[in-house]
């Protein structure tokens, strides 16, 4: 077995799931007692968000690939960063590695090959749902059609994300909010949804919805399970 290295903390709310999910995982495939090979640094996400609201990426990517190496430092196999919106940078934490980084666009958008699905529905920060670092990934690199909210629901759903899911609120009005900007999606074509913030998981589930959901965190916790049982 591998050993998995997290970065996480952003939020520490998601981090919590990777870690139960990627638990739960290897011993539902090994079995017993078994559990995960795993190294987790977690930062300050204040430190992060104010790095991001300030458009500080070049600052925001040394402190990342600074813990980044101490996971590998710390004998990580492979590294998987615990949120969607950070992957912006993820090249430049990927060069600061020699180990590799398991990219979440890339873990989701096999999962969403495997449905045969073509349109699909992003949300996510505001960071997430309007670059071209995480959408631009899925049209070039997988084909993909991918909307997203108007302007005002996008706003609704990253300050959803930041003001509650990262402070471990939820609340059933941002729930039926949701709904219906997932439901606006479905309208405008979409085949399926992608929960692309690693906390909206916490907020809307898969139950009785028309369309399916892939959810980011854990989609990439299960694949991370994947590669460390890999055999060489």
């Amino acid at each position: 077995m591998k050993t998995i290295g997290l970065l996480g903390g952003m939020s520490w709310e998601s981090s919590t799931t990777y870690y139960q999910i990627i638990n739960e995982a290897v011993r539902e495939k090994l079995g017993g007692l078994h559990s995960a090979k795993c190294i987790m640094a977690s930062v300050d996400f204040a430190e992060i968000e104010i790095l991001q609201s300030e458009g500080k990426w070049k600052e925001a990517a040394l402190v990342l690939s600074q813990s980044a190496i101490d996971v590998e430092n710390g004998g990580a196999d492979f590294l998987i960063l615990c949120t969607n919106t950070m992957h912006k940078i993820a090249a430049e934490i990927q060069q600061s590695l020699s180990i590799p980084l398991l990219h979440i666009a890339d873990a989701t958008a096999q999962r969403i090959k495997s449905h045969g699905i073509k349109r699909i529905g992003l949300l996510g920060t505001r960071f997430t749902m309007e670059e071209d670092f995480y959408k631009g990934r899925l049209i070039k690199k997988y084909g993909f059609d991918v909307i997203i909210p108007e302007d005002r629901d996008r706003k609704v759903v990253d300050d959803v994300i930041y003001n509650e899911l990262c402070l471990g609120k939820i609340y059933d009005a941002s729930r039926r909010a949701y709904q219906d900007i997932i439901q606006g999606l479905i309208t405008n074509g979409a085949e399926g949804i992608i929960l692309g913030c690693t906390e909206i998981g916490l907020l809307v589930k898969q139950e009785g919805n028309s369309v399916p959901f892939f959810d980011t965190a854990r989609i990439h916790a299960e694949a991370a399970v994947a590669f460390a049982l890999e055999e060489n």
